[in-house]
């Protein structure tokens, strides 16, 4: 088993969080929705500190990231963890970094309060569906996401 060094992401990496993002859109087939910039997670992550990001480190190089958010059940009425995206680098997988990061994050849930740590993964990635049921991760099958953007947003919010 190999160990894993975890770093935060600070100001300086969002080239790289930029890369890991579209590293994972071209795994889910999702390349063309990225319209993200390092300007904005600059602003999201190192300004307005919304968002934050990990790394996984293979010595000094970054083999996978977590990028993540606080959320909040008004059931548990405490605070949880959303883990927006998780990528391991192919020459990585299978070697404990993605188990790494969720390590990391589930102790950085309890460290701060949260009563959960919760992330959505698309139907079709049997891998990480199988990875994730391994680990003792529960599918919330009765629950489906949904989502306004664009136009729709813009409709909802009373824009024309």
């Amino acid at each position: 088993m190999e160990h894993w060094r975890i770093r935060p992401a600070v100001p300086g990496d969002e080239g790289r969080i930029l890369e890991f993002v579209r590293a994972l859109a071209a795994y889910e087939r999702m390349e063309d929705q990225v319209v993200a910039t390092e300007e904005l997670f600059r602003h999201w992550m190192f300004e307005k500190k919304t968002v934050e990001a990990v790394f996984v480190l293979d010595g000094d190089t970054e083999a996978g990231m977590a990028l993540f958010f606080h959320n909040f059940s008004t059931f548990l009425g405490r605070g949880g963890i959303y883990l927006e995206d998780l990528f391991v680098l192919p020459e990585y997988r299978g070697r404990g970094c993605g188990k790494a990061l969720l390590r990391h994050l589930a102790r950085l849930a309890l460290e701060r309060g949260c009563g959960r740590l919760e992330w959505a993964c698309l139907d079709w990635n049997a891998p990480s569906i199988r990875f994730y049921k391994g680990l003792g991760a529960q599918a919330m099958e009765e629950w489906t996401t949904y989502r306004l953007t664009g136009d729709n947003l813009r409709a909802m919010a009373g824009e024309n």
